[in-house]
This record gives structure tokens, sequence and C-alpha cells, in this order.
């Protein structure tokens, strides 16, 4: 793969190895403060958001992401800075460059119609639905709602005030603190205090009914469509349980909450953001007949959001770990062993071309198959060799030390060697940086 030169201090571009053009150089978020008016009917956002980061170099200028609204004003530590706008863009020139280490705040004030925003994944982004509105926004979607430096492993904490029609229920990724009515409307203020990636933020508008989905250390609840309340009750019937498995494989939840959002419209996949994850309304059958993804996106609070990727090359360590916690909860509930999914997978991916690493599949595969699959037979091969003990206590430690962190492919190999006492470079060599598909355990 051909090296990205990093941005010239201030600039646009993150160096990000597959997605260079999001995220910018020059400093580091730590807080997100966004204040959202939004009517629902006519698809009107209209917005503030106050930006608290630290210069990482001395800025004369500085860029952020945001793509499709019209922007009215920008201040820099309160005083009006000069702004121009790209394509997604947001270019500013403070009155008075930035010392490397200080610690500004950027408000912009801006307006327009959120749609997602159109790439090779499909849309990505902000959506209305047939009533009410989501976002989903991996990877590249954040700025089709909010001005950020969009790159994962630029994490900060937020607080995010929606305002909407009142008969509609909003969820932000974050804990609800403040619920005021007046006489047509409701804010809602959602704090999230955890570091977290541009990315996993979400917003869900709709028509909602609570259900509680069971544990008592922390809240764990959904908001679905009263027509799917009873097929919803059997398809996560078994929610409980599965934290139960998790947390004993990985170690505690992460967060302080968990909440699942069932649309009353189709979606393509799941999706999973920060402390919450939202399903569409024909993955809820009263069957159980997606129950792998009601584990694959639980996963994904530990990996994938606690521990989120420093680069978009390593979205193995996202999708090969919450593969392989489906793996290990069909064990645990009496199906098809780890071992016997392995088997499965192993015969399909035989039948593939072997032309991906699956450490560094390329941005137009971040989303493939195989790096899902072979991902999870990875982490199964390691099993095997190590065995369980160490296995599940290298789980835990990861889960641990990278808490709300970023994470590499070399962190997880240089680890996995630390436990198991010996070198293992001829195992993730071929499984990880091959494309051959080496044989299974």
């Amino acid at each position: 793969m051909n090296k990205v030169s990093p941005p010239a201090p201030g600039a646009s571009g993150s160096g990000d190895s597959y997605l260079p053009s999001h995220g910018n150089s020059g400093y580091r978020v730590r807080h997100y403060d966004l204040e959202l008016d939004y009517r629902i009917v006519s698809n009107r956002l209209s917005a503030q958001a106050r930006i608290t980061a630290v210069a990482t170099q001395a800025l004369s200028r500085l860029s952020l992401d945001l793509a499709g609204f019209r922007v009215s004003r920008v201040q820099v530590d309160g005083r009006a800075a000069r702004f121009t706008r790209g394509v997604d863009k947001l270019h500013v020139k403070p009155a008075k460059s930035l010392p490397a280490g200080a610690e500004f705040t950027v408000e912009v004030r801006y307006v327009g119609n959120p749609s997602p925003i159109s790439g090779e994944w499909g849309e990505i982004g902000w959506d209305e639905l047939t009533d009410g509105a989501l976002v989903a926004s991996q990877p590249v979607g954040a700025p089709s709602w909010f001005p950020c430096n969009d790159h994962p492993a630029d994490k900060a904490s937020y607080r995010v005030a929606i305002t909407t029609s009142s008969p509609y229920t909003v969820l932000v990724t974050g804990n609800l603190v403040a619920q005021r009515r007046s006489a047509s409307t409701t804010t809602w203020v959602f704090d999230r205090p955890e570091p977290t990636s541009t990315y996993l933020m979400g917003v869900h508008i709709g028509r909602y009914e609570e259900v509680d989905l069971g544990g008592g250390r922390f809240p764990q609840r959904a908001a679905v469509p009263a027509r799917l309340r009873r097929p919803f009750s059997r398809d996560f019937g078994r929610h409980a349980q599965m934290m139960d498995v998790l947390e004993g494989h990985f170690g505690p939840y992460p967060f302080g909450e968990y909440v699942v959002v069932v649309t009353d419209d189709p979606l393509d996949e799941p999706i999973e953001a920060q402390g919450l994850s939202v399903f569409g309304a024909n993955l809820i059958d009263g069957r159980r007949t997606h129950e792998r993804l009601v584990v694959h996106e639980l996963a994904h609070q530990w990996f994938g959001n606690s521990l989120s990727v420093a680069d978009w090359r390593h979205i193995w360590l996202n999708e090969g770990f919450a593969t392989y916690a489906e793996w290990l909860w069909s064990e645990a509930s009496g199906e098809v062993t780890a071992a016997g999914m392995a088997r499965q997978w192993y015969g399909r991916m035989a039948g593939l071309p072997a032309d991906l690493k699956v450490a560094d599949p390329g941005v137009d595969r971040m989303f493939d198959e195989r790096v899902y699959k072979r991902g999870a037979l990875t982490l199964h091969a390691l099993r095997t060799r190590i065995g369980d003990e160490r296995f599940f206590a290298l789980l835990r430690a990861w889960a641990l030390e990278h808490r709300h962190g970023t994470v590499t492919t070399d962190q997880f190999t240089a680890l996995a060697e630390q436990a198991s006492g010996e070198s293992l470079a001829d195992l993730f060599t071929p499984w990880l940086f091959d494309t051959t598909l080496p044989p299974l355990p």
C-alpha cells in the first residue's frame, strides 16, 4: 500500500492510511458540546457546536470535517474567526494564532437539511426514516450532522442536546441527564463521559416504547415500535445471558448503560454505536433468526467501541473479535461449539479467493466477509495454540489495559506473545499478513 504523507500543520487530512481525507492534523479534541434543533417534517437541523481542543503544534489555521450545511458564524476562543468551505471541510483561521499545547474552543453555528454522505459503502450518516431519523456513521458519516475531527483515534467526551417535536422519543449514545418540555417540543440532554470516536455517536428519533432488557448492575433497555414489542421480546429474550457470557470472557461491560433501538424501517445490517446498537424492523421476527447479530453488536461495546482502532486498516480487531463472540455464544448456549463454527467457516473461506490480508485488507474491503470470518479464525487458531486459560485471560487483559483507548494489530500480537510466553510469529504471520488461508489447527 502506498504511504500517505503527513499533512501540513493545521491542514485537512488525518494521515489515516485508508481515509486520509477524514480527520485533521494539528489538534486533538477533548469535548464536543452540541445544541441541535431538529424539525422532523422539513428535515431541518439548526445547530451550534462548541468544540474544546488542544493544539498539538502551533496553529495559524485549522480544519473540521463538515458536509452539507450553511455555516453562519465561527468563533475561536470567543473571537470571530474567518472561515471558508470545502466540499466536506470547514477551514478556520483564528484571529490569533494558537501556540502548541494551548487549549482552545471553536464555536460553529450552522443550519441545513442533513443527509447521509455518499461513498463506496453506500449512504452513511444522518438519514430520514418514514417517521423520524437515525444516525449511522461508520466509518465516515459523522460530518453529516456535526463539525468534527473525524478520525477514529481522536476520542472525546460529548454533551448533546436535541430539541424536537414532543410526540417523538430521542435517544443519543449517552446518558440521559435532563428532559425539558415546552408547548410542542421537548429538549433531551445526553452526556457521554467516556472517550468516544466520532463515528460511534448516534442519534435516533422515532415513536418508540421502552422495554427492559434485564440485568441489574447497570441500565439495559430498548426502544421499540409498539407493533414489534412481542417479537422483540422473543428475539432479545436471552440478552441478559449474553451479557453474562461476554462479561465472563471479556471482563466488565465498559459503559454505564446499554441501549438497543429498533427502527420501524428496515436496515441492511444492525449498527453499533457507543453504548447503543440499532436494528431494523426486518431483523425482528420473533424466531431468533438473527440472534447472532444481537451478540455481535453487543460484543462491539468491548471491541470497536471501548477499544477503537488507531487506524482503519486494523478493523479486524473490531470485526474479527465480534464475530468470534458469536461463536462463543453459540458454544455457551449449547448449540454449535466454537470449534464447530470454526470448521464450518473455514470451509467457506477456503472456497473464496485468497487475495486479502486480514490485518491490511485495503479500504475497499474493510467490510469484506473475510475480514470478519478470517479474523475470528485467527482468534480460534490462537485459542487452540495457547489453551483456554491463557486465551481468555489474554482477552480480558486486552480489554482492560486499553479500556476507552485506541489499539493496533501490533499491540495485540505483542500482548498475546507476552501472555503465552512464546513467539507467535509463525501463527500470526500466515493468519494476518499472508493472503493464503493457512491450515486450521
